[in-house]
């Protein structure tokens, strides 16, 4: 399918080339603008209707193969299956699947009974509290004050 995708760019460059030279070689309408103003004895404004002849034929025909290559190779692009890199796909579809809540009882009379046979549901245990990480005593440099900071 890469060689289809190459085959229609370049079709698709080739067509806009084609297609700027063509408009640049015809005679533009406006240049009989001044048969307008009394200098020439033009039938309408901007030219006779209806005079098309082969480089306005031939433009039109290569903007139609503009379009449909336009088209194909938009659809192409699209029809494209998965993403290649972590900037096409995003950073969530790598995320794990969340894990499933614990069902929590309803009611007090579904809480199991304890191992200890008291009946009731065993008192919570406290959590220890987090140990904050030591600080690192200050280096001095030989010969200076403790305290003191090098320079």
């Amino acid at each position: 399918m890469a060689i289809l995708e190459t085959l229609l760019l370049i079709i698709h460059l080739l067509v806009a080339v084609a297609i700027c030279g063509l408009v640049l070689l015809q005679h533009g309408k406006g240049a009989d603008m001044g048969a307008a103003f009394g200098s020439g004895s033009s039938g309408s404004v901007f030219g006779a209707a209806g005079s098309a002849n082969f480089l306005s034929r031939s433009t039109g025909a290569l903007a139609t193969v503009f379009f449909l290559s336009s088209l194909a190779l938009t659809w192409y692009g699209a029809s494209k299956s998965l993403p290649r890199d972590v900037m096409q796909e995003g950073v969530m579809g790598k995320l794990p699947a969340p894990a499933k809540a614990v069902d929590v009882p309803a009611k007090p009379s579904d809480i199991p009974a304890s191992p200890s046979g008291l009946g009731g549901a065993e008192p919570a245990k406290s959590a220890p509290a987090p140990v904050a990480p030591a600080t690192p005593a200050p280096v001095s440099a030989p010969g200076s004050k403790s305290g003191e900071v090098p320079k």
